[in-house]
């Protein structure tokens, strides 16, 4: 096995001035590397170059970049073609971005950062070459990175690809040089990012529980990174990490709520198209669907026959795994007959995308032969009724000519109040589950979050549910016992029950900041004062580690208090402690 690299990287913006910051530490905080993977006559796809060089991958690592940054045979790519794809980090290899912690803190559940995969950013190009033996130039320079912001890193490896394809390594050197200068991504900021003579800026997205705080810390720093701000910005990203949802499902707009529900519960899904850019961004834009509840499962938004985790994915042997697979090979379309739900993007064989919206849902065993039309194919029923009036708002806007950006905001906007209109309720119970503050003793260890009931919340939504709402009706109690069974509700559980009993720890140590300790100890044992002492000591430690949030003065006072019942202690114990 390769030996493990450790990325270094400031945990906050302190840290960027300090004079130990090494190079290629900032690189490390949006890139893991930068690939250029060509066609080789003997080998295939190969590697050419990895960029900084000392970033190691391991051979599955390469082997499926490889495969995975080149359109399929038959997708008759030529010119410039650009999609992403998701791939596994192989197991042992976990290098540690310091100020991906801080990141992961602050933003969105759904814009995390994942240690177990790599997304890839590619720029293919395809051009007759008659000085080639095969007659073809073929390659592809791709942007390896742990952040999901499509947006930005499409339109990152968009300016970057052309100018290596014309001027070769000093144009990629140049701009991973660029890269490296980079302020670290703090959610909350809006950072001017340089790159190869351009400005790109982006605004870094927060939770809104921890948006005040964020705002007061930055208006009391004075960094690095506020002397980028006065770089004139050539270009302004509306998002770090959205595509087009409206352009990406317009062949297929009258079936996207229930598209909604499949990927609400976790259900398997494949997306069949020409083109590995169709399927990325179709892919991207169904697990968009749900924001900003974090899509838990694995999705692969360019899959190929290839890839390590093909027999794994396909086999017949067990039911399909909850994952989303965009897939562009004829050969899915018998490979994965089996599975339940199938979305067909315009034709295999290369045609453009229907422009009419197809209306009929196919059955799912009825996808059979290479020619099957485009459309969704599944036996689900919906739990909810379709909403007509979302898509009669769409349609008189193509008829007026409204431009794609308002049609897509109008689309993302009516998914985010669905999601939150099934979503608050859940939050609302979760609220419930939290033990009283008057209860948070001191003396005791920090309450629990109480067990999630499936029952009792169901009965809470009787008079205070979704459907009460005029987003949609149905059946939202069967979607809600659907969802209960799916990896997206046991992923937004244990982050609930993570937030949740953060703050009680927080609360514990406020209220035994402000207890009178002193008293307490009054007529108790040495052995019990001594376990007190150790367990402030613990929880003072665990609030560091977990950076749980406690005033200054609080902690100052516990410190005071633990070191009056140190000294109140025999001199003998007293030296036992303070070693």
């Amino acid at each position: 096995m390769e030996e493990d690299h450790i990325e270094r990287a400031p945990a906050d913006e302190n840290m960027a001035i300090s004079p130990t910051i090494l190079p290629w530490d900032k690189f490390s905080n949006w890139l893991h590397c930068a690939c250029v993977v060509t066609f080789d006559l003997e080998l295939g796809q190969a590697m050419e170059l990895i960029y900084p060089g000392h970033i190691k991958l391991t051979e599955k690592e390469k082997m499926n970049i490889c495969y995975l940054s080149f359109p399929d045979s038959n997708s008759g790519c030529m010119g410039n073609t650009q999609f992403h794809f998701r791939i596994r980090q192989c197991p042992g290899r976990k290098p540690i971005v310091r100020s991906h912690h801080q990141y992961n803190r602050d933003c969105p559940v759904s814009l995390q950062s994942e240690n177990a995969y790599y997304y890839g950013f590619v720029y293919f190009r395809q051009t007759k070459d008659r000085t080639i033996r095969r007659g073809y130039f073929q390659k592809s320079l791709v942007l390896v990175s742990k952040l999901p912001f499509v947006a930005l890193f499409n339109q990152v490896v968009s300016i970057i690809a052309p100018e290596y394809f014309d001027n070769g390594e000093p144009s990629l050197e140049a701009a991973c040089h660029d890269i490296d200068q980079w302020p670290t991504p703090i959610p909350g900021d809006t950072l001017n990012l340089p790159m190869m003579g351009s400005v790109l800026q982006v605004k870094i997205p927060c939770r809104p529980t921890v948006s005040d705080k964020i705002s007061s810390v930055r208006s009391a720093s004075k960094n690095g990174s506020q002397s980028l701000h006065t770089i004139p910005a050539h270009t302004i990203l509306p998002s770090l990490f959205e595509v087009d949802i409206y352009s990406s499902f317009q062949s297929i707009l009258p079936h996207i709520q229930l598209l909604w529900e499949l990927v609400l519960i976790g259900e398997p899904i494949a997306v069949m198209a020409a083109s590995p850019t169709v399927t990325s961004n179709t892919v991207q834009a169904l697990v968009n669907l749900i924001a900003p509840l974090k899509y838990c499962s694995d999705f692969r938004p360019y899959f190929t026959i290839h890839d390590s985790e093909f027999k794994e994915y396909t086999t017949k042997v067990q039911a399909p795994p909850p994952i989303i697979l965009g897939v562009t090979n004829p050969f899915f379309a018998k490979t994965l007959q089996h599975w339940p739900h199938i979305i067909r993007i315009g034709e295999m064989n290369g045609g453009a995308s229907s422009p009419k919206p197809l209306n009929k849902l196919k059955k799912a065993s009825s996808l059979k032969t290479l020619d099957s039309k485009p459309g969704v194919y599944t036996r689900y029923k919906s739990y909810l009724a379709k909403d007509k009036t979302i898509l009669k708002r769409l349609l008189k806007g193509v008829q007026i000519k409204r431009p794609v950006e308002a049609q897509n905001a109008i689309l993302r906007r009516h998914f985010l109040e669905l999601t939150q209109s099934f979503m608050i309720p859940l939050e609302r119970y979760i609220a419930s589950l939290m033990p009283l503050q008057r209860n948070i003793s001191p003396h005791k260890g920090p309450p629990r979050l109480r067990p999630f009931d499936p029952d009792e919340f169901l009965k809470t939504i009787e008079h205070s549910g979704p459907q009460l709402t005029p987003v949609a009706k149905g059946d939202w109690e069967g979607l809600y016992r659907r969802f209960f069974r799916s990896p997206n509700f046991e992923g937004w559980y244990h982050e609930k029950q993570r937030e949740a009993n953060q703050k009680l720890q927080a609360l514990h140590m406020e209220a035994l900041c402000c207890a009178n300790l002193q008293d307490w100890i009054v007529g108790k044992e040495e052995v019990e004062i001594v376990d007190l002492i150790l367990r402030i000591r613990e929880k003072l430690s665990f609030a560091a580690a977990h950076q749980i949030v406690v005033g200054k003065e609080s902690l100052l006072k516990l410190q005071n208090h633990m070191d009056g019942i140190v000294s109140s202690l025999p001199e003998d114990l007293q030296s036992v402690l303070k070693t």
